[in-house]
């Protein structure tokens, strides 16, 4: 049974390299580019910095910027007429919620493939997605990976 092409990929982007592969990708499993649903998930600034003051006003300008620079991205990587989305919260589990929310087969997540203290300070994105999803999740080998 083939699972290609598919009706419904998510593809979380932070904007580096190793997006604009997933991107390609996910490109490459679907017959439009209408089913690839682009999503950036900022972290809230209050869990950054704890203590901040008018962090509504921020949070606000900080997710403008995040969809017009998505917007720019996907322009970049000659995708159009993907769905673009920009959410507020904890990127393992907004990414899992929204795929479900948009009915996905498959999320298609690059791996930064950290190690030691960096994965434990940044915890792994990869990892939260893989646990929490309720579709196929396929992800990315760092292009600089040994």
């Amino acid at each position: 049974m083939s699972w290609l092409p598919l009706d419904s990929v998510v593809v979380p982007i932070d904007f580096s390299d190793s997006s604009g592969d997933a991107l390609k990708t996910a490109a490459q499993l679907v017959a439009q580019p209408g089913h690839i649903h682009v999503l950036h998930v900022l972290v809230p600034l209050d869990l950054v910095m704890p203590g901040s003051f008018a962090i509504a006003a921020d949070e606000d300008h900080r997710l403008q910027t995040a969809r017009d620079r998505l917007a720019a991205f996907v322009s970049e990587h000659r995708l159009v007429g993907c769905h673009l989305e920009v959410r507020l919260g904890d990127p393992g589990l907004d990414i899992t919620d929204y795929a479900a929310e948009v009915k996905a087969g498959l999320i298609v997540i690059p791996s930064h493939g950290y190690h030691g203290v960096k994965r434990f300070l940044l915890g792994s994105v990869a990892e939260r997605v893989l646990r929490h999803a309720h579709c196929d999740v396929l992800v990315l080998r760092r292009r600089d990976a040994e």
